[in-house]
């Protein structure tokens, strides 16, 4: 098969992020009852006792990932691509999209959930864009990732913004019962020691999240200078909600050649500062070392400066 050119590999990856965005832009009311709650009550038993999920972020990630699957397995039917999963739960990207009619286009998706800040106005907890270790340096690694990094024509995120409900609305332990669920055959009974609260119907249900905002974007659009979590070698997000919707990152105006060679040399690259060896781990201190204009950099809106 004839390799791809950069013209056909960039015209096909404009047409995949417009459809993203279009796809993003839809699909708020899927998940979201009319009032903006989650249409997700909790999960049930054969005895029709419904069980409240607990506001724990990776399991409203993964349950809000099993509720949109089959309108993301929809919208790449819809855009001719088939869907491949990542063999393992650590592997690298959540969704590959691979072209029906040419396989040597592929589009790396992630899932990306996040809750908003409500001490921090404007802002979200922030979340991780993946790996700058093993397979982000070396681009034929097969090493947890789905295909290598080079194969992908695009990296995406396919994101959700929401808002956590306040805990004195919601008792996370708590087992009902439906009204509308019931038949003549169902019983109530006790769980153990545990009461079962009986209500009118679904709609009452106080849900664990509320007020979905969906976007897509390339993730060096929204990427940050900054490792997103502790020891592990990730690529952090920006926080600002209005620079996530608007792809806003530290990147933005360097664009997506300055965010690989800076991730690739992160902690690896140094330079001499106040008169030693220092790893360089701020955007900055590598355009100054590259001899670049660090005036492209886009600043982060701090969130101590959003607080009340």
């Amino acid at each position: 098969m004839k390799s791809l050119s950069a013209l056909e590999k960039t015209n096909e990856k404009e047409k995949f992020k417009s459809n993203l965005k279009g796809f993003a832009a839809e699909i708020q009311d899927y998940v979201s009852a009319e009032d903006g709650e989650w249409a997700i009550k909790g999960f049930i038993d054969i005895y029709k006792n419904l069980y409240t999920i607990s506001s724990d972020t990776k399991i409203v990630s993964k349950i809000l990932e099993i509720h949109l699957f089959p309108k993301i397995l929809e919208f790449a039917e819809n855009i001719g691509y088939n869907i491949v999963l990542a063999e393992k739960q650590n592997w690298y990207p959540d969704l590959s999209f691979v072209k029906k009619n040419n396989q040597q286009y592929k589009f790396a998706v992630d899932l990306k959930t996040t809750y908003r800040e409500l001490k921090y106005p404007g802002h979200v907890n922030g979340f991780t864009l993946g790996s700058h270790g093993a397979y982000f340096k070396n681009r034929k690694s097969t090493k947890n990732i789905q295909f290598p990094y080079s194969d992908y024509s695009g990296h995406f995120c396919l994101g959700i913004i929401y808002t956590r409900t306040d805990s004195i609305d919601i008792n996370e332990t708590e087992i009902l019962a439906v009204d509308e669920l019931a038949d003549s055959d169902t019983e109530r009974h006790k769980i153990g020691n545990r009461e079962v609260t009986t209500v009118d119907n679904l709609r009452s249900i106080t849900s664990v999240i509320k007020n979905f905002q969906f976007f897509a974007c390339e993730k060096w659009e929204i990427a940050s200078d900054r490792q997103g979590s502790g020891n592990t070698a990730n690529i952090g997000s920006i926080s600002s909600i209005s620079d996530i919707l608007n792809g806003n990152g530290v990147f933005s105006k360097l664009g997506e050649e300055c965010f690989d060679e800076y991730w690739m040399n992160y902690k690896v690259t140094s330079m001499i500062k106040d008169g030693k060896a220092t790893p360089i781990t701020r955007i900055e201190d590598f355009l100054s070392f590259k001899g670049k204009d660090t005036n492209l950099i886009t600043k982060r809106l701090s969130k101590r400066k959003a607080r009340k």
